[in-house]
């Protein structure tokens, strides 16, 4: 059975419909590549999707462990090709647990527990607070 239906609105937007809730995103092409810019782009969805993805793995491993995560947050910030054909080139996210403030470094991290619960990434959490 299929997931969603996307359906092209004309200029430069589409609707797509999550089949089994029936809830809505619009998405609409950036003003820098013809668009009005009124909603997520398809790309923006596409960083935004990674990180939600994240947070609802993390919130289950929270979950499963009394660990308490609500209003935690990700930033995510998405870089298009500077040449053609636009492309997502990198997406950088951070997820600042606990309200803490820092620098994000492009290095590469794995934590195992005692479970043999892995947790792999990219760039590491400079825990000092301003």
């Amino acid at each position: 059975m299929a997931t969603s239906n996307v359906i092209y609105l004309g200029e430069l937007r589409t609707q797509a419909t999550h089949l089994s809730s029936n809830s809505n995103i619009v998405t609409d092409a950036p003003t820098d590549n013809q668009g009005k810019g009124e909603a997520f782009s398809p790309t923006d969805l596409m960083a935004t999707s990674l990180a939600s993805c994240m947070l609802t793995i993390l919130g289950i491993y929270c979950k499963n462990n009394s660990i308490n995560m609500t209003d935690s947050n990700a930033e995510i910030t998405k870089i298009m090709s500077a040449k053609l054909p636009r492309r997502i080139v990198e997406i950088k996210l951070a997820l600042p647990f606990n309200n803490l403030n820092g620098e994000f470094h492009d290095k590469f991290g794995y934590f195992e527990d005692k479970e043999g619960n892995s947790l792999s990434f990219q760039g590491s959490n400079n825990e000092s607070v301003n």
